[in-house]
């Protein structure tokens, strides 16, 4: 019944044509944006949501059952219910942080229904119209339009504020911009780096120019600023049980002389280098299933795939969705027929296949690439390495971190003779609470007066490695939610609202602002 009433909830939401008003609008349905609604309704406002795609809760529902979180404690208000709901789901006392695709969204979704949340899938903005400072209106590639008083931009990609006219960078800054140790180009091998080859792997082909899988281009100097974008991948489901699996595809285009670099370095490299446990990571999920992510220097993570993505339009997009799916599906056939690969790794990778009770829409496949960076607002205030290990301490607070700096590579280049993946930055592993302040959440008041972007925060490139986590998206996403109804009800723009106010009901609602509000 549950079900049945989900459907037609959604269903009703898909007239097209239309023009709607809401309180707030909330653009993508991640896990943020799912909050960030959820908390708009619980303050009494109207609120709808807009989906580009066909699935609720972005990374959360596809694929990355593992999560990652720091240090759980700093997890509080409805990104603690959400992990207690998964708990319940599984029939379990208390937090689950790893759990199956489905029964994410499956959370999710009857969490929006509860509160007669609508979402309005396969709809992407196209235009947005302002009145001065403020957006009036978006409309849809379906013809709808959506008023509201406030707009949340939810999205990885950070499209709305993008046609709001609002800042943002893309890429790396240099390290002298922002005073960052970490920033820019990383070069040089360190001990900030893993995923690395271990043994010299030759990336020139016999013509001298570098193999396929080898930047050619030029790799940037040490510290410097770049447009480039740390790689992104998909986080795989994957099974081993006979009655729950299908086989991953052998993509239509598949070319052995792309992965020759694979060859050599499996020529080369150690047997322990080699067990498809150091290929890949391998977490398990409740079911028999897993969480694969990438693991050493050739692995799920398509280098040198992600820089356009973020700037690119819907067509293109699609196009880097594609080569990121053909990808992987190459990478999994490569180990499993490839000669060079030693038999008794190939039979068991060939146990392996795509879970088929998973990914129902997409044909098991999953239906989020793992966008780990795109646009960064540059807003009120920017958020950098030292607000994360030094002044960690901030008065508008409304949330918690404790993650890491985690980048992945960025670009795999020849150095010398040898190949080395770039970009990789894996930094201060305190774990200790840091304050995540609401004035990155919001942008200059002379751009945008009723935007809320809780996912592609104001931040450096190094400040949001350690932002970029789900349980903090989600915990910005509330915040978000319960801000915008804020400065609905006090008819102020977003960058004026009473923060104190603001810090008062989101504790009463259980989120952690500070170490002193976690639990003993």
């Amino acid at each position: 019944m549950t079900r049945i009433i989900i459907l037609l909830l959604f269903l009703a939401a898909s007239v097209y044509g239309a023009t709607r008003t809401y309180d707030i609008v909330v653009y993508t349905a991640t896990a943020s944006g799912v909050q960030a609604a959820i908390a708009s309704a619980t303050e009494g406002k109207t609120v709808a949501i807009i989906e580009p795609g066909l699935n609720i809760g972005g990374m959360v529902s596809g694929g990355l059952g593992l999560t990652d979180r720091g240090n759980s404690i700093v997890i509080g208000g409805n990104a603690l219910e959400f992990f207690k709901r998964i708990g319940r789901y599984y029939g379990e006392f208390g937090p689950l942080f790893d759990f199956e695709p489905h029964a994410a969204e499956d959370v999710f979704t009857e969490w929006l229904a509860s509160l007669k949340i609508p979402v309005f899938f396969e709809e992407r903005i196209e235009t947005v119209s302002k009145s001065g400072t403020r957006i009036s209106s978006v409309s849809t590639n379906l013809g709808n339009t959506f008023v509201a008083k406030v707009f949340i931009d939810a999205s990885y990609e950070g499209d709305l504020l993008a046609f709001a006219g609002v800042s943002y960078a893309v890429g790396r800054e240099g390290r002298t911009q922002y005073n960052e140790s970490y920033a820019g180009v990383i070069k040089e091998p360190s001990s900030l780096s893993r995923h690395q080859f271990t043994v010299g792997v030759n990336p020139f082909g016999p013509d001298g120019k570098p193999l396929p899988m080898v930047y050619a281009g030029d790799p940037g100097k040490e510290g410097e600023a770049d447009k480039k974008i740390q790689s992104y991948n998909y986080r795989m489901c994957l099974t081993q049980n006979p009655n729950n699996r299908v086989p991953i595809p052998k993509p239509a285009n598949y070319d052995p002389a792309y992965w020759e670099l694979f060859r050599r370095y499996f020529a080369v490299a150690t047997p322990q280098d080699l067990t498809f446990n150091s290929l890949v990571a391998i977490s398990d999920l409740p079911n028999g299933k897993t969480d694969i992510n990438n693991n050493g220097p050739i692995s799920t993570d398509y280098i040198n795939g992600a820089w356009e993505y973020p700037e690119a339009n819907w067509t293109r997009r699609q196009e880097i969705i594609r080569e990121h799916i053909e990808y992987t599906q190459a990478y999994f056939y490569f180990l499993r027929t490839d000669p060079a690969v030693p038999e008794s790794l190939r039979a068991e990778v060939a146990t392996w296949g795509l879970a088929k009770d998973e990914f129902v829409k997409t044909n098991n496949w999953p239906h989020q690439l793992y966008v780990r960076e795109a646009r960064r607002m540059i807003g009120a205030y920017v958020f950098i390495q030292k607000d994360r290990t030094e002044e960690i301490e901030k008065q508008d607070t409304v949330g918690l971190g404790s993650y890491n700096f985690d980048s992945h590579h960025t670009q795999r280049i020849p150095v010398g003779s040898i190949t080395f993946d770039e970009g990789d930055l894996q930094a201060f592993y305190a774990m200790n609470p840091f304050q995540l302040p609401y004035s990155m959440l919001v942008p200059k008041p002379t751009e945008c007066t009723n935007l809320i972007v809780p996912v592609c925060v104001s931040s450096s490139h190094v400040g949001y490695c350690s932002i970029r986590l789900e349980p903090q998206y989600m915990i910005l996403g509330q915040s978000a939610g319960v801000a915008a109804s804020f400065a609905i009800d006090a008819g102020k723009n977003v960058q004026d609202i009473d923060i104190p106010l603001l810090q008062r009901r989101l504790r009463k609602l259980g989120q952690y602002l500070t170490p002193g509000d976690i639990p003993s």
